[in-house]
């Protein structure tokens, strides 16, 4: 009895918990950027009925976190983005504050009822939310760290508490800050927002940061041949399975070097691809402007 207390019903070895350990966590990193990110907030991904349930139990147990609030949250950062009505700007409230007390910033607009009523449609509404989710959030991570010591035995405790950790330290402060503040950009977009690096893995492809700016509304994060989303790599395993269907993906343009005049279809396309042009127009032989 006592030895299941100490190393849990499944008797890993260190290295298979540290291995446990990463797999409970890009869980709960899918379930955002998937789930919460791509699918709620900006409706970028169809999501099978199954799976969209099972995402949202999982946020509810490893991060205390509900659709809503955190939907609302992200829509109003898109739309007052950088100024001081944005709920996590590093530009308005400072790299180090948004870094250190993300989650705080985030617990403080989940408060703010107009935030919720305006920017919170289209978010599940159905007996779940209503009695066991927004009512009892921390039952969920308190249901985790028993799940996690019955498995994983005392090793269960740093476990979970790696589990608790990670949304407030790498999404509410990493992506939220570091991502308006550090990194390269492929795109002139509005805001501040810079791709922290290429290969978007550490954190579902949320890395990716200037090119979601940029194309917000696509399922898609990486745009160059070079950068890796490891959310649309997800994603391209649900499709295959009848789990997922991206509904945007990032545009691309096509240039027809038989076309000599500027017409109409030429200014529609140069405008929907605006970006993109821009981007290879800065990035041509002699070009004076380079990004920083």
């Amino acid at each position: 009895m006592f030895d299941w207390w100490i190393n849990g019903i499944l008797d890993l070895s260190v290295g298979q918990k540290v291995i446990a350990t990463i797999i409970l966590t890009q869980i709960t990193i899918a379930s955002v950027t998937l789930y919460l990110h791509r699918h709620s907030a900006h409706n970028a991904l169809d999501l099978h009925p199954a799976l969209k349930h099972f995402f949202r139990f999982w946020i509810w147990l490893s991060s205390a976190q509900n659709t809503k609030e955190w939907t609302a949250i992200h829509r109003k950062h898109h739309a007052k983005c950088e100024t001081d009505e944005d709920p996590h700007s590093p530009v308005a409230k400072g790299l180090k504050t948004v870094l250190l007390t993300g989650a705080e910033l985030y617990k403080e607009e989940a408060a703010n009822a107009e935030t919720l009523k305006r920017y919170g449609q289209r978010t599940p509404d159905d007996w779940l939310e209503n009695k066991i989710y927004t009512p009892h959030k921390m039952k969920g991570v308190v249901l985790m760290g028993a799940i996690d010591i019955f498995f994983f035995g005392l090793a269960g405790i740093t476990i979970w508490a790696i589990q608790m950790m990670w949304i407030p330290v790498f999404a509410a402060g990493v992506i939220n800050g570091v991502g308006h503040a550090i990194g390269y950009r492929n795109f002139e977009c509005k805001d501040a927002s810079r791709n922290i690096s290429p290969w978007g893995f550490f954190i579902g492809g949320e890395e990716l940061h200037n090119n979601h700016h940029t194309y917000p509304n696509s399922a898609k994060l990486s745009v160059k041949p070079w950068e890796f989303d490891i959310g649309w790599f997800y994603i391209r395993i649900l499709s295959a399975l009848g789990l997922a269907k991206a509904r945007n993906i990032p545009p691309k343009p096509i240039k027809d070097s038989h076309k000599l005049e500027l017409d109409k279809d030429t200014v529609m396309a140069i405008i929907h691809n605006r970006f993109y042009v821009l981007s290879q127009y800065l990035e041509e032989p002699g070009s004076s402007h380079k990004w920083s």
